[in-house]
């Protein structure tokens, strides 16, 4: 009996410890399984492949936290800078370049972190970490960033930077953020324009005499030599615009916001009356103006501006518009994308189409139209030829000096100074072509204006399309 009983406690003594070795073989395997090792077909026991695989693991791991460090160490040093947040939009970590250009102290303990707000205050940082976070998708954002002090004697020698971050969205509701400091190819660019306004001012007064001279010399030559004297008069007078519109352009930059002089205008009036004052260069192609749009439209404007704008505009289309073939304008008030129902005066857009019908732009030149001195078609080339000899009804006085563009002009004179000059620089445009400012000009006065432009080629006509926006309250039209 004893024996018996002996026998049946070992029997079940067996049978437990072979159902806990089959336990453990099973989350043995389960655990290489996970592991994704290959080990799974291997003569060993599942205790020495499970010993390999950590052993493997061991290295996979050192391996990623070395090129964790080298990335690491790559961001640390790099030109730009990076900050990372989690979800509650704390600090967790920057580069020493980010520190340098947000002003972080660099004993920063990224073992606790602390939340953005308390290192830098910017909100337009606060809002890309905001748009990326809600996009889930790289977003990007540029503006002016003014570091603070604790400190009040340092305020003014603290320079304001422009800023152009990358926002990247990252597991776990964290986002990184680079960060490019631009304050250096800011100021080239002003050094750029403020040499060009130089430049400018130096040359207009001896283009002015060589013009006088030539003009001078003019009734003395003999017939067959004035034809020399009028391209050199021409070609003066092209110079001399040339001047002129840097000089505009480098005043209206400087002062955009400043120098505008709105008042009550009528649009529509506007248009027509640019366009009469064109219409002998329409006429020569044959070209007609198709208008569409109401009657009348007031709308608060710099009108010496827009006047100039629609000078640029028009003759642009002129130009290059296909002969017999009318130039559109379209002209309508939309509702702003940002209005909603609930605004007592939502934003009104004034919205103004120019198209022609003309060879339009190429589509890798659509994003650079507005640029300076750029030409969109090699094939637009300035077209120098010999004028014609003057005739003695000819209306432009001998000695016409070109005027220049002074701010402090009201907007009456200003105005009837560009319409005087408006049939002799657009004839000379239209002979030799432009010298790539006017689109520029354009975008600068719409700017000032605080609305956009916009270069496409129309579908219908395949000629060049040029959209040009103004925000307008309801109130003002």
């Amino acid at each position: 009996m004893a024996f018996s009983d002996f026998l049946l406690g070992l029997s079940i003594g067996v049978a437990l410890l072979i159902w806990q070795r089959f336990q453990a073989d099973s989350r043995l395997k389960k655990i290489l399984k996970k592991l994704q090792t290959d080990q799974a077909e291997s003569p060993f026991s599942l205790a020495s492949q499970l010993s390999l695989a950590i052993s493997q693991q061991r290295e996979t791991q050192s391996h990623l936290e070395q090129q964790i460090a080298i990335l690491k160490q790559i961001i640390q040093t790099a030109p730009v800078g990076y900050l990372q947040v989690d979800d509650e939009n704390r600090l967790l970590w920057c580069n020493q370049q980010a520190q340098s250009i947000l002003g972080i102290a660099e004993e920063c303990n990224w073992s606790k972190p602390r939340l953005l707000l308390e290192w830098v205050r910017s909100y337009e940082l606060d809002d890309l970490i905001e748009q990326t976070r809600r996009a889930e998708q790289p977003c990007q954002s540029n503006w002016t960033f003014y570091p603070t002090s604790s400190d009040p004697s340092d305020l003014s020698r603290q320079p304001a930077l422009t800023l152009q971050g990358y926002g990247l969205p990252l597991p776990d509701s964290q986002v990184g953020v680079f960060l490019e400091n631009q304050q250096e190819l800011v100021m080239l660019s002003q050094q750029c324009d403020r040499w060009t306004s130089d430049l400018a001012h130096e040359l207009k007064t001896p283009l002015t005499s060589i013009r006088l001279i030539a003009e001078t010399l003019q009734s003395r030559l003999e017939p067959s030599l004035r034809t020399w004297i009028d391209r050199l008069i021409n070609e003066t007078i092209r110079l001399s615009d040339l001047v002129q519109d840097l000089l505009a352009l480098s005043q209206m930059e400087r002062d955009a916001f400043r120098d505008l002089q709105r008042q009550p205008t009528d649009l529509v009036r506007l248009i027509h009356s640019v366009w009469n004052s064109l219409e002998p260069l329409a006429r020569r192609k044959q070209i007609e103006l198709d208008y569409q749009g109401p009657d009348h439209l007031v709308v608060q404007l710099d009108e010496s501006r827009i006047h100039r704008l629609l000078i640029n505009l028009l003759d642009n289309a002129i130009k290059y518009s296909a002969p017999e073939r009318p130039i559109q304008i379209k002209l309508e008030v939309e509702t702003a994308a940002n209005a909603t129902p609930e605004m007592a005066e939502p934003t009104q857009v004034v919205c103004l189409e120019v198209i022609d019908s003309g060879g339009g732009f190429p589509e890798q030149s659509l994003p650079y139209v507005f640029e300076r001195f750029f030409r969109a078609d090699p094939s637009r080339s300035r077209l120098i030829t010999a004028p014609a000899t003057r005739s003695a009804n000819d209306p432009t006085p001998a000695t016409l000096e070109p005027q220049p563009f002074d701010a402090s002009l009201g907007s009456t004179d200003r105005q009837s100074t560009d319409r005087r000059s408006t049939d002799r620089r657009s004839a000379d445009s239209f002979a030799q072509g432009g010298n790539g400012l006017g689109l520029a000009i354009v975008r600068q006065i719409v700017e000032a204006h605080q609305g956009s432009v916009s270069a496409s080629n129309h579908p219908e006509t395949g000629g060049g399309w040029l959209q040009v926006r103004f925000p307008c309250p309801i109130h003002a039209i």
